[in-house]
């Protein structure tokens, strides 16, 4: 059985607001690998142990396969700057995953788009 949550919110979704947030800002104004396109944090999914941390990207004005290196290679020096700014027990490992869901809806919008522009309405 669940413990009841206090005011709804539970204490790891105020880790994951913190992990996205700092993380948002030490990928905008600490990474320094010209690799990295502009790289958007859109989610992050926090183990219940905190010990993993999925962050969920997404690439504007960038290559997404070099940006995907130079998040990789800056694993450990963006886990560090992280523990240096958040309270938590055990700093999660970080692991990246591009986030495809903005790309898809994209698609899916163009192709609704085509669809009606290609069928007549009727009454």
């Amino acid at each position: 059985m669940k413990k009841p949550q206090r005011n709804g919110y539970a204490r790891i979704d105020r880790v994951k607001e913190q992990v996205m947030r700092e993380l948002a800002e030490l990928v905008r104004t600490e990474l320094k690998d010209p690799r990295a396109g502009f790289i958007t944090i859109n989610d992050v999914e926090v183990s219940r142990d905190y010990s993993h941390a999925t962050v969920y990207y997404t690439v504007l004005n960038g290559d997404r396969a070099a940006s995907a290196q130079a998040l990789e290679k800056a694993k450990g020096f963006l886990r560090s700057e992280l523990s240096r700014r958040i309270t938590v027990f055990r700093t999660p490992e970080l692991h990246f995953e591009y986030d495809e869901s903005l790309e898809r809806g994209m698609n899916l919008s163009q192709l609704i788009d085509q669809a009606a522009a290609e069928q007549p309405v009727q009454d």
